[in-house]
Parts: C-alpha cells; sequence; structure tokens
C-alpha cells in the first residue's frame, strides 16, 4: 500500500496510507448522458516561457488542447474562456481570443465536441464616466467575436456593468440588447460574488432574491434567445427556487460546486444541467456518474459522485476565487501536465496545509489516476515546501 508522509496542524506529521481506487476510463459521448454537462476548462501555462507571468500569460497550447480532448473523450462538453480558465485572474481577452479560436478548430475535427464559450466585458476596464452604450458595445464585441468563429455564446457577467449600473433597470437594457443581436441562444452565467468581488450586487441588488427576480424578468423578456443559465451562488436553496421558476425550455445549469451531486439528480420537480469548474477537476468520476443516471441507476450516481463533494467543498472554499489553484494542482497530481505552475502565478494562492489536505480528499474521493505516481509527485511537491520525507 503506497503510503506518504503529510504535514498536519501545528507542524505536526503523519504518515497516510492512501486507499483509493482510480475510475476506469470509458470513451463517452455528450449524447450518452441524459444531462447536458459541461467541464469549465483550465488553461495549462507554458512553465519555460520567458514572459513575466504576472504581467503576461505563457500557455502551453498542445498541453490545454490536449486537456479538451480528454473531457470530450470522456463524454463532457467544454466551456471554455471561463473563470476556471483564470479569465480576469491571469487570462486576458487577447489570450481567451486565441484560446477559442484554437479550441473550437479542435471540436471541428470531431463530431462529438460540445463546446461553449465565454463572451464578457473584460477587455473594457471600469473607469468614471463609462456609459451603458460603452459596456453593450463590449459584449457586443466578444459575442461577435465568439459566432464569428462558429462558436455558442456563454455570457458571462460584466465587472463593467456591476461598477456602472445605477440599478435594475440598467441591467434590464444592457442584457435585452445583447441578447437581441446573438444569432444563436446562450446560455447566461450569473457568477456569485463569492467567485468574484467586483460582481457584488449584480443585477441591481445586493440581496440575491431581489437580484433573482430581476434576473429572472430578464429571461422571461429574452426567453427564445437564452438556452439556459448557469448560477454560481453556492446555495441549493437559491438554485432550485430560480430553477422552478424558469420559462419552459430555460435549462438551469448548476454552478454550485458544493451541491452539484442532488441538484444533478434533481426532484419531482425538475433537475439541473451542468456547467462545473469541478466537473475539469473530476472529469472521470463525472463522466461515469452521468453514465450511472442515465441507466437509471441513481443509487451509482451518487455512489460515484458524492465522495467528491467533499473534495469540492475543500477546493472552492473561500476565498472561492482561488479554487483555480486546487484545479490546477489536481491535474498535475493526475499526469495531465507536467508541472505545477498558473498563468498569473495563481500557483501561490492556496497553503501548504490546503494542498496537503486536497491531496487526502482526493484519494478519498478515487480521484487521483495512479496513487503511486500522484504520492510520487506529492512528495516532490513538499519538498520544495520545506516538508522532509
Amino acid at each position: 500500500m503506497t503510503q506518504i508522509r503529510l504535514p498536519t496542524g501545528a507542524r505536526g506529521g503523519e504518515t497516510y496510507r492512501l486507499t483509493g481506487t482510480p475510475i476506469a476510463l470509458e470513451r463517452r459521448r455528450s449524447q450518452d448522458f441524459n444531462r447536458v454537462a459541461y467541464a469549465a476548462a483550465h488553461v495549462v501555462a507554458d512553465a519555460l516561457g520567458e514572459s513575466d507571468p504576472w504581467l503576461e500569460p505563457a500557455i502551453d497550447w498542445d498541453a490545454t488542447l490536449r486537456f479538451r480532448h480528454r473531457l470530450w473523450d470522456l463524454g463532457l462538453g467544454v466551456a471554455e474562456a471561463m473563470d476556471t480558465a483564470q479569465r480576469g485572474m491571469g487570462l486576458g481577452w487577447p489570450q481567451a481570443q486565441e484560446l477559442i479560436r484554437r479550441s473550437l478548430r479542435e471540436a471541428r475535427t470531431r463530431d462529438d465536441a460540445l463546446i461553449a464559450c465565454g463572451a464578457g466585458t473584460d477587455h473594457l476596464s471600469p473607469r468614471p464616466g463609462l456609459s451603458l452604450d460603452d459596456i453593450v458595445s463590449a459584449y457586443e464585441e466578444q459575442v461577435g467575436f465568439v459566432e464569428g468563429e462558429g462558436g455558442r455564446v456563454i455570457l458571462m457577467a460584466s465587472r463593467a456593468l456591476a461598477a456602472g449600473a445605477k440599478g435594475p433597470d440598467d441591467y434590464l437594457d444592457v442584457y435585452g440588447r445583447v441578447l437581441s443581436g446573438a444569432h444563436r441562444p446562450v446560455i447566461i452565467h450569473w457568477l456569485g460574488e463569492m467567485f468574484d468581488p467586483a460582481l457584488d450586487g449584480y443585477w441591481g441588488a445586493a440581496d440575491h432574491a431581489a437580484a433573482m427576480d430581476t434576473c429572472l424578468q430578464m429571461i422571461e423578456a429574452n426567453a427564445a434567445k437564452i438556452d439556459g443559465i448557469k448560477i454560481s451562488l453556492l446555495s441549493k436553496e437559491k438554485e432550485i427556487a430560480m430553477r422552478r421558476r424558469l420559462p419552459a425550455g430555460v435549462r438551469m445549469y448548476t454552478g454550485d460546486d458544493f451541491n452539484y451531486a442532488e441538484l444533478i439528480a434533481g426532484d419531482e420537480h425538475g433537475h439541473s444541467d451542468a456547467l462545473l469548474g469541478i466537473f475539469d477537476a473530476i472529469a472521470p468520476a463525472a463522466s461515469a456518474a452521468l453514465a450511472s443516471l442515465e441507466r437509471g441507476s441513481t443509487n451509482e450516481f451518487h455512489d460515484i459522485l458524492e465522495p467528491t463533494v467533499a473534495l469540492s467543498r475543500h477546493i472552492f472554499r473561500a476565498p472561492t476565487r482561488f479554487y483555480k489553484t486546487g484545479v490546477v494542482f489536481l491535474a498535475w497530481l493526475n499526469g495531465l501536465q507536467d508541472h505545477f505552475t498558473m498563468v498569473g502565478g495563481q500557483e501561490s494562492a492556496r497553503s501548504t496545509l490546503h494542498f496537503t489536505e486536497l491531496f487526502r480528499l482526493a484519494d478519498k474521493a478515487n480521484g487521483l489516476a495512479d496513487p503511486d505516481e500522484a504520492a510520487r509527485r506529492m512528495g516532490h511537491f513538499l519538498a520544495v515546501r520545506g516538508v522532509a520525507q
């Protein structure tokens, strides 16, 4: 049995014995599932790039695109250039454009690639005097780019709109104008302030219930232009309440990385589809669980997915915006990239003890593809952090 020396609190240590069983990889297609399931995918940094990582991201395009093919091979869709890809936290719009262009090109090489791409206003810096027309134009530029490349749009929340809107009517105005010009139904993304503090008060209200009323008003007025909405509020109660009020034909995509298993399973009133950052990290489990759900085996679905929830809650713990660090760390442990380096230097965003607990929880969730190799990599990581093996 593989074992490793891990640090504990109060500068102690323990010998940890790995017990997890890797989940067998099985090729699937998105059509094999009775839920629409997107994984918000991370980018792989170029660890040998000569750029200054805090100023200009260097991306390993080959490794980044290989990872997307892996998600497609498992039947998962790719939600491209989203916050998991570090939009606004190391990845700017120029790099996002290249990422979207390359990923859509790869998707066209296969007949089973589900993909949607983030469009927002992140090339527009919030500033005094910024008008709603400026924000609409910025949205239209990015939507036009994604659709011009043949992609489906995920309409991301706007920091500029959050800073400049005077109330709910401004949100209704901006979204209505942007959606009127979209050529295909889009996915709306309501990203909560726990993921991005700059989005506090989105939809014109600090209270989520009031904000939800405005968002639903916008959806009802533009339902023909909306495929669904992803909400990331980390509250199953709020998601279920909103899900039950959506117009017919508009999907709820769960963005709740704390409660996704029960939200995807659903209840007698309906279920959520998925657009989740954690599916990047637990793709084999997500794929196997969704296949079980399609077969009608709800118990097997929960047996596979429930152990991953504790891992996800740890990765997405406050400050939630640093969850990308855990996602990439797990990708490195699982041999999906050769290093633990992130664009923007974000590998420094979590503590050694945080990574140590992540390792334990990944093992318990059967989330380590090769336990021996993962333990070897973890040992190297800890040695660099000053933990002797």
